[in-house]
């Protein structure tokens, strides 16, 4: 069974869409990419396999919509961890002690590194999607939470930066390279790939508090 609901995120009442599945195994917190939603399709399918294992989502947008074209906005990490922390703050009473992962792409991963810094007691897992972890360098090697990493192998450039920023993390870490995948992971089967890697890695890492 599934509940659906909205939420609104920080200052900036930010919209988020929190879907809560029973029983409740953990939560992930999404943040999109550069130029994406609360309603990016690659995340949308990812969280829907992540219901179907007992984990419950939240979506939201990182920026409103009158920054969204700001590319100074897109690519300002801090501004946007702050707002993944919002988002954590704005979580309702009923999945608060929830074990709790991020999900990040593109930019969104730098942000749910930077988040997983700063909570370490409660970030326990992120999973990056074609992500830019190494703009969150400054807080690499302060990262606690187990963190994979899942780049395209086509995806040459992203693929060397996940590379140096993995050399710089102390925590449980791991690399997936997927076969012949570009940064988008449009091919078939690439985004399967991806949501089954997220969710063995989280339904792994994120264990009961207490």
């Amino acid at each position: 069974m599934s509940d659906h609901c909205n939420i609104a995120i920080g200052e900036c009442g930010l919209e988020g869409e929190l879907c809560t599945i029973e029983p409740m195994l953990g939560l992930v917190v999404f943040a999109h990419g550069s130029g994406s939603s609360r309603k990016s399709r690659r995340n949308v399918q990812v969280a829907q396999t992540l219901h179907g294992r007992g984990l419950c989502t939240l979506l939201f947008d990182l920026l409103a919509p009158d920054e969204a074209d700001d590319r100074s906005k897109v690519f300002d990490i801090p501004l946007l961890a702050h707002r993944v922390l919002d988002a954590l703050d704005a979580l309702p009473a009923r999945v608060h002690d929830l074990p709790l992962g991020l999900f990040g792409a593109s930019t969104g991963a730098a942000a749910a590194l930077v988040a997983a810094e700063a909570r370490p007691d409660s970030v326990q897992a992120v999973v990056s999607r074609g992500g830019r972890p190494d703009l969150a360098r400054n807080a690499l090697e302060r990262v606690c939470a187990a963190t994979l990493l899942i780049v395209g192998g086509a995806d040459t450039e992203v693929l060397a930066l996940n590379r140096g920023a993995y050399a710089l993390m102390r925590c449980e870490k791991r690399i997936e390279v997927v076969p012949r995948a570009t940064h988008l992971f449009q091919e078939a089967g690439a985004l399967e790939t991806v949501a089954a890697l997220a969710s063995d890695w989280f339904l792994r890492h994120l264990l009961p508090r207490g």
